[in-house]
């Protein structure tokens, strides 16, 4: 998407939460509103801004920001390289297809008290969760990429007889790295929403925790900033992976539109 097209489309992108925002204020101001659940978006607007100067949501950002990128690297790189095995290799695919269909369906969140046992409280366990909760995701998409490949490319390595290594380096990750790609755009999105969910029911830490700490003091117009603020970051990851897409793989990104 070009500047001038993003300029163009951005105003009218702009107009229902503009007019929401309006709605809601007046409305506030209408009604004098007095909530120990609701705020004013002038009211969100200056704890924003209060929760800013005093370091409190930069600092919470930084933690959070951290964990979810960890995990989300440790998560997709760990599940990509397990996807492209299995995609690789018909024996493991069928020896542990039926472990990962059992827990595949594990939610991420029952995995926090386990972990909590073994690592305790702190960034250590939030990454491991939000890995957790990238892994499975990624060894499906880059097991599908793989089974995409070009059969007679995967014949000519074979007729070569090219290693594991050689294989995957000259071979697969050529061919599958749009893929690849693709996946960890759709986890960086995800390892966020797990990374707050952690932080709100067990890591005292981060965006989350500060969601807590805002709703357990009766301060909703804070509560509203941090939600609105992570809603701010998961759009702007997803501008910035964009951006990289359209940068690193144009064509497939092209294939995409059609």
């Amino acid at each position: 998407m070009t500047a001038q097209r993003l300029l163009s489309t951005g105003w009218r992108a702009a107009l229902l939460p503009v007019a929401l925002i309006g709605l809601a204020q007046l409305a506030a101001t209408a009604t004098a509103l007095e909530s120990d659940s609701l705020a004013s978006p002038f009211d969100i607007a200056k704890a924003f801004f209060s929760v800013v100067a005093d370091g409190s949501l930069l600092r919470a950002t930084a933690d959070t920001l951290k964990a979810a990128a960890a995990g989300c690297l440790l998560g997709v790189g760990a599940g990509s390289l397990l996807g492209i095995v299995l995609g690789l290799s018909r024996i493991a695919d069928d020896a542990l297809d039926l472990t990962i269909e059992l827990l595949r369906p594990i939610p991420v969140v029952a995995l926090i008290p386990v972990v909590m046992m073994l690592l305790g409280f702190g960034a250590e366990m939030e990454i491991v969760i939000i890995a957790l909760g990238m892994l499975w995701p990624s060894v499906l998409l880059a097991r599908a990429a793989v089974k995409e490949v070009e059969p007679r490319l995967i014949e000519v390595s074979s007729v070569l007889q090219l290693g594991f290594a050689a294989r995957l380096g000259k071979i697969v990750l050529p061919a599958i790295l749009p893929q690849l790609f693709m996946s960890l755009k759709l986890a960086a999105g995800y390892a966020l929403v797990v990374a707050v969910t952690v932080e709100i029911t067990a890591n005292p830490l981060g965006l989350g925790y500060g969601i807590m700490m805002a709703q357990q003091a009766l301060r909703p117009a804070e509560m509203f900033a941090y939600l609105i603020w992570i809603g701010a970051i998961g759009w702007l990851i997803s501008l910035l992976l964009n951006a990289a897409q359209r940068a690193f793989f144009p064509a497939f990104v092209k294939g995409e539109g059609r």
